[in-house]
């Protein structure tokens, strides 16, 4: 199972990057699939491409940013699954008409499957996959890929926002560190959410802005960063 593999990656010695490829080729080996890409989102809006596993997967990911539209577009501005069995049927093309038009010129694709990278209920990216045959994942590959698109959100944002983390990184970010734990409590008063969505919109935070938790927690603290005033979320 891709989730099992996944569980088994240790982030120790990769930049994002080489943990992006590891999952995209877990997943490309683990389902059925011909390729695979992740995107994140960032600050700006913009997506930032980790990794193509190939040169089909590079073209949908630049076709669908230059046309602002088709499945990991829509995955990543809704944050729900987007599961298209074939581009070339027509509830596609009259989705995304531009899209589908220029993937039926440009690559063999007939499958497409957009998973949204979530933490708690911030969006940080895409796993796309595609597939040259037409039809769905059945549903065992279902729910395998929707587990591994969660295990690599929380694989990619720990390796982005505490680097030198263990395999227990989750909790030794936020156990031992009082300014974590203390601008997790400002987030929840300016929000008025629960502990989880703030620590969620933290590392969000830290994660489309390339900086680690702690330095975001401290500027928290001393009131540098105020999420009622300055925050535009990813």
């Amino acid at each position: 199972m891709v989730t099992r593999a996944l569980l088994g990656v240790a982030r120790d010695g990769l930049d994002e990057r080489a943990l992006a490829e590891t999952i995209c080729r877990a997943c490309v080996d683990g389902l059925d699939i011909d390729g695979a890409s992740i995107s994140v989102l960032t600050a700006t809006d913009a997506r930032e491409t980790l990794c193509a596993s190939d040169q089909t997967a590079d073209v949908l990911e630049e076709l669908q940013y230059t046309l602002n539209e088709g499945p990991c577009v829509e995955a990543a501005t809704s944050g729900h699954p987007v599961l298209v069995p074939d581009v070339h049927e027509r509830t596609a093309t009259a989705r995304w008409p531009v899209f589908a038009s220029a993937i039926g010129e440009r690559t063999p694709v007939r499958a497409l499957f957009a998973l949204p990278l979530r933490w708690g209920a911030i969006n940080l990216g895409v796993l796309d996959m595609y597939r040259r045959a037409p039809g769905n994942l059945d549903d065992e590959q279902r729910r395998d890929a929707f587990s591994a698109a969660d295990v690599a959100a929380l694989l990619l944002l720990g390796q982005r926002t505490d680097p030198g983390g263990d395999e227990g990184w989750l909790e030794s970010a936020t156990a031992s560190r009082a300014e974590v734990h203390q601008a997790t409590g400002m987030v929840l008063v300016q929000l008025g959410v629960s502990a989880p969505e703030a620590l969620a919109r933290l590392r969000a935070y830290a994660f489309s802005h390339g900086r680690l938790l702690i330095d975001v927690a401290r500027d928290v603290v001393a009131r540098r960063i105020s999420f009622v005033e300055d925050v535009k979320e990813p």
